[in-house]
């Protein structure tokens, strides 16, 4: 284990997790606005119709959060009143022990990945998307208690397809969880700091999931096949774009939603919020 500790706080060995809990926790909460949603719900602390979300969401459709919230309805996020048509949500306990998690993980990125202004749903959405990704958390493992390793050591690890890890590798890298060593082919893999820090996230993570493990069924294993090793980038995604272009237009975004987390928070002024767009969507 390489991460650092510090004397008085509780060590979380990285390896000590179940990375596939912790991925299907990471999955519930990784759709785009989720976060946004439920921090909405958490602030207001009432049953609130779709048309009351999208009103605190300007830069959001009313479609997407009505999809949005039938989503996290149906993965027990939130509750419905009655089963009428417009009924109202409210988060359920599931949805309100969030809180903690996207403390966590908003701490953790504003320590170890961007420490400047940022709004608060959108640091936590940009964490979890950086971590949701399947069989990441098992090549973080692996490098925690192995690293500094070559690629091939990696493959043979975590037991996947040549071609699925080196493009994993890249989206790790690119993400600021892993580096290699040094410039040349070949060079061995590690984590980062931000990596390396990853035990009191993964934790809270998988503490939050307990209720969800029974729903849970596993997921097919990538093949160990042939394939060459991946020497290219993998794109990104590219809507980001789209998202900022959506906040910029909007001029009413309620600066309250963005730091409203139960610790102390410096809040972020509307009009930084507004030229903060959560630019790294998948």
């Amino acid at each position: 284990m390489n991460q650092h500790h510090i004397p008085g706080q509780p060590v979380f060995p990285i390896e000590s997790f179940d990375p596939e809990r912790i991925e299907n926790a990471l999955a519930v909460m990784g759709p785009k606005w989720t976060t946004w949603s439920v921090m909405t719900m958490a602030q207001e602390g009432r049953p609130m119709r779709v048309r009351d979300v999208a009103a605190r969401l300007p830069f959001v459709s009313e479609q997407l959060v009505s999809k949005r919230l039938a989503t996290m309805h149906a993965d027990g996020l939130v509750t419905r009143t009655d089963k009428r048509h417009g009924a109202p949500y409210r988060l359920s306990a599931l949805g309100e022990s969030l809180t903690h998690v996207h403390r966590t993980l908003a701490d953790w990125s504003r320590n170890h990945l961007s420490p400047g202004a940022m709004a608060e749903a959108e640091r936590v959405e940009d964490a979890v998307q950086r971590l949701r990704l399947r069989h990441s958390t098992a090549m973080i493992q692996v490098l925690d208690a192995g690293g500094p390793m070559r690629f091939v050591h990696i493959a043979e690890a975590v037991g996947l397809d040549d071609s699925f890890t080196g493009h994993r590798l890249l989206r790790l890298q690119t993400d600021g969880l892993v580096t290699r060593t040094g410039p040349q082919h070949g060079d061995p893999y590690v984590l980062t700091d931000a990596g390396r820090e990853l035990g009191p996230v993964y934790a809270t993570v998988e503490h939050w999931s307990a209720p969800l493990a029974t729903r849970w069924t596993p997921s097919p294993p990538v093949p160990v096949g042939t394939a060459q090793r991946a020497r290219s980038g993998v794109p990104l995604g590219a809507d980001g774009a789209r998202t900022a272009a959506a906040l910029r237009r909007s001029a009413a975004v309620p600066t309250s939603l963005f730091s409203h987390a139960p610790q102390p928070q410096p809040r972020v002024s509307a009009s930084v919020t507004v030229q903060s767009a959560p630019g790294r969507s998948r």
